[in-house]
């Protein structure tokens, strides 16, 4: 999104809570459609760490031999996952976006219980997996709060990499009365309770036509638990120093406008696709002719429109719900992709340094980031670099043209409009700030560096 007349969720997601803590209700809760058979809930908690970001993940084979599984099995090899083994059982789902009834079979596993360091008001669970046609797969969270009583099962997104067995879909109205789920965000209603998440298990679930061998293949599941305090300002960083600059390929959404009405009214409205097929591509992803073929030879940038496609969550009605960007980016062979929180720009500097682009999310009025010439409610676009004196270099798709999308923005301006969590909109309003929120694409095999850097700020 690149324009203040369209809301974010997460303007709607401050909405929730300021009406939450003057007494309102949510709206009612649906019914997530989930296999019987499923494990019961547990939980538990701890303190520790003051760092108020946790990623926490699944990824090697003896992971996948963690948890409890009902017909899934590991997959050894150089890239380990999760594969479907032998159907629990078989479930008919009507899918929502076109109202067609079809049988699956399924099988499920259920991580262990992770424990959050430091207790969490907001989760977000990110994805990579491959869904060869005829399959797809269904991510839950459940968690347990600080006063040991749980939550229900959360569906996080219900998710193919194509679009012709299901229609790629969040799931609205999901709350127990003192969490709720909005689109991609798990979110504790009234933080200032004192009500955190202090522990979460996640479920997968993964479907195949009956009677066929397909299977998916989960290579990464995990979940950023954060409690990121309301500020309407953060502390200024010190430049670190990293005067780096990656070559990362130039992508404008706007020369996509009105391509493709149906995936969120067009290409203006496509940061977020639009800066993950940068950074796809900076990668070495790319997409074949055949994949392509659908696209109108007549618009430049196919892969972009393809993006979009496979981003859209059909109920959300748009392209940036942030765990099915990382998903995609997954689809990719030899990457990874997950959603996380940054603490600094100091961070984000480590991470160019050792090679790797950072797609941001941030809310601004127009006056507010010198040189964008634009306010927007929610964007994204990716930090490609820093200059000597630590500005920050970006792609930044809400462009004329590709050759328009290179930015220099402010170091001051920018972590303040990326971090925060709270601002004012043009009529003087409180709305939301994305708290740090990015997404992180790398190697399946990340070199020492690469691997020193993800950890630094909290991904293995």
């Amino acid at each position: 999104m690149s324009t203040v007349d369209q809301p974010s969720r997460r303007s709607v997601l401050t909405a929730a809570v300021v009406a939450a803590v003057a007494g309102a209700t949510a709206p009612a809760a649906a019914a997530a459609a989930a296999p019987s058979g499923a494990p019961a809930p547990a939980g538990g908690a701890r303190s520790g760490s003051a760092r108020p970001i946790d990623y926490h993940a699944w990824t090697g084979f003896a992971d996948w031999r963690s948890g409890t599984a009902h017909g899934t099995r590991p997959r050894a090899g150089a890239r380990p996952g999760l594969e479907l083994a032998t159907p629990a059982g078989t479930t008919d789902y009507t899918d929502p976006h076109t109202g067609k009834t079809a049988t699956w079979e399924y099988a499920i596993w259920t991580s262990p219980v992770h424990r959050l360091p430091v207790p969490a008001t907001e989760a977000v669970v990110s994805w990579n997996a491959q869904t060869p046609a005829g399959t797809w797969l269904q991510v839950e969270l459940q968690g347990t709060y600080t006063d040991g009583t749980a939550t229900p099962w959360y569906v996080m997104g219900r998710w193919a990499a194509g679009d012709q067995d299901i229609k790629r879909t969040s799931v609205d109205g999901q709350k127990d009365g003192r969490s709720s789920v909005w689109t991609d965000t798990f979110s504790v209603d009234d933080p200032s309770t004192g009500l955190r998440l202090a522990s979460y298990r996640l479920r997968l679930t993964l479907y195949r036509r009956p009677g066929t061998r397909l299977t998916p293949v989960v290579h990464r599941i995990g979940a950023m638990g954060s409690d990121i305090p309301d500020r309407f300002t953060v502390p200024a960083s010190v430049p670190g120093g990293t005067a780096r600059e990656l070559s990362v390929p130039r992508y404008s959404q706007e020369i996509h406008k009105g391509q493709y009405p149906e995936y969120d009214n067009g290409g203006e409205a496509w940061c977020s696709p639009t800066s993950s097929q940068m950074v796809v591509e900076y990668w070495g992803g790319r997409l074949t002719p055949e994949q392509l073929s659908w696209v109108d030879p007549s618009y430049a940038d196919p892969q972009v429109c393809h993006a979009a496609r496979s981003t859209y969550d059909h109920q959300y009605g748009g392209c940036g719900n942030w765990p099915f960007n990382a998903a995609y980016a997954a689809t990719f062979d030899g990457l990874q992709g997950v959603v996380t929180r940054l603490a600094s720009l100091t961070e984000a500097e480590t991470l160019i340094a050792a090679g790797i682009p950072v797609i941001t999310s941030q809310s601004f009025l127009k006056t507010e980031l010198t040189g964008a010439g634009y306010g927007t409610s929610g964007h994204l676009m990716a930090i490609v670099g820093f200059t000597k004196d630590g500005d920050v270099v970006a792609n930044d798709p809400a462009s004329p043209s590709d050759e328009a999308v290179r930015r220099v923005y402010r170091r001051r301006e920018f972590e303040t409009v990326w971090l925060r969590t709270k601002r004012h909109d043009a009529d003087g309003k409180v709305r939301s700030g994305s708290g740090g929120i990015c997404y992180l694409y790398f190697p399946a095999r990340p070199t020492p560096e690469q691997r020193r850097a993800l950890e630094s700020v909290g991904v293995r």
